[in-house]
């Protein structure tokens, strides 16, 4: 019997990807909703920008459980589906999933410590800032 070690984003991460994120949001002229959940799809870290939608708050939380789920960005489903109508007309009532993008997994070493969905912009633009924040762990590594 062995035991499994698996690495999980800390609340000082998520913040920080939050702030980030947030930075990008505010480049781009746009509120957001910005969730990031551990590699089990647990709540870690939320941020909710004034006047960001609120039905936009559970996109966001959904786009990031998504991308942890099978460890690719939701931008990334569509185009897995899009030739099968089974899987497609199917696939679309699993609860929580979303196929379009503004999700990424966060990996560290190729492995899935989190993910982040950001959802109240245009689908570029919540990728934009999910790219944004995830450009704080390309920067932690180098320390």
């Amino acid at each position: 019997m062995s035991v499994l070690h698996k690495k999980v984003i800390s609340n000082e991460l998520a913040e920080k990807m939050i702030m980030k994120a947030k930075e990008k949001a505010e480049e781009l002229n746009i509120a957001v909703n910005i969730a990031i959940v551990d590699n089990g799809g647990h709540l870690v870290a939320f941020s909710r920008m004034d006047d960001a939608p609120i039905l936009s708050i559970d996109i966001s939380q959904n786009k990031a459980y998504t991308a942890i789920a099978f460890g690719i960005p939701t931008h990334e489903w569509y185009p897995l589906i899009d030739k099968s109508p089974a899987l497609k007309t199917g696939i679309v009532h699993t609860s929580r999933l979303v196929v379009f993008g503004g999700g990424y997994p966060i990996k560290l070493d190729g492995q899935v410590i989190g993910g982040i969905g950001v959802s109240g912009g245009s689908e570029e633009e919540d990728r934009l800032c999910c790219e944004a924040a995830l450009q704080v762990l390309n920067h932690v590594l180098q320390k």
